[in-house]
């Protein structure tokens, strides 16, 4: 499928499970389409790349290995994503990659996901937890940035600067996993 043709069925893609699952079903079963559906995820001032990010959520989901391959692209380019839409998908997408390689058990992302790999997303999710992002982008990016302050000690120090700052003027939901990650940050 080229670019041209994906781009047109994702105008199909609308907010519903079931077409979402549809389309990235697709993707699952030809993970050729893959690297072009990244290239229209990073069209970042269409509003059709919206739509190709919840593609790329909805496959990250079902099967994280299928884009590992594709980690270079996605790692290098996520910070660009700038519409509202696009954002969560992307910060849902490293928070995918970030539990699975602080994970117990042995997995494939803990081969692929480099040291480069996880500064990149610290400062991504650093980007989106600092600037006016929708609750559920800084929600993922917190609790990716708190599994990394594991590994980078001063990342817990910096979260915990923003939590604080940010808490008055957030949501509830926004609240509650701040105070939850703020007291297990202290307690540690």
């Amino acid at each position: 499928m080229t670019f041209e043709q994906l781009y047109s069925e994702l105008n199909y893609v609308n907010h519903s499970r079931e077409k979402r699952n549809y389309y990235a079903n697709i993707v699952l079963n030809n993970p050729q389409l893959l690297p072009t559906l990244l290239e229209v995820v990073f069209t970042v001032d269409d509003k059709i790349s919206a739509r190709a990010a919840w593609l790329f959520e909805f496959v990250a989901r079902e099967n994280l290995d299928a884009i590992l391959p594709h980690l270079d692209t996605y790692i290098e380019k996520m910070h660009t994503v700038h519409l509202d839409p696009a954002v969560r998908p992307m910060a849902k997408v490293a928070e995918y990659l970030i539990e699975a390689f602080y994970h117990k058990n042995d997995n494939a992302t803990k081969k692929h996901l480099t040291q480069k790999h996880r500064e990149k997303i610290t400062e991504a999710c650093f980007d989106w937890m600092i600037s006016d992002q929708k609750v559920a982008a800084k929600a993922y990016s917190m609790r990716s940035l708190f599994l990394l302050g594991k590994e980078f000690d001063w990342i817990h120090g910096e979260l915990i600067l923003i939590l604080e700052r940010d808490y008055a003027s957030q949501s509830a939901g926004f609240k509650a996993r701040a105070r939850d990650l703020i007291k297990r940050m202290k307690k540690a």
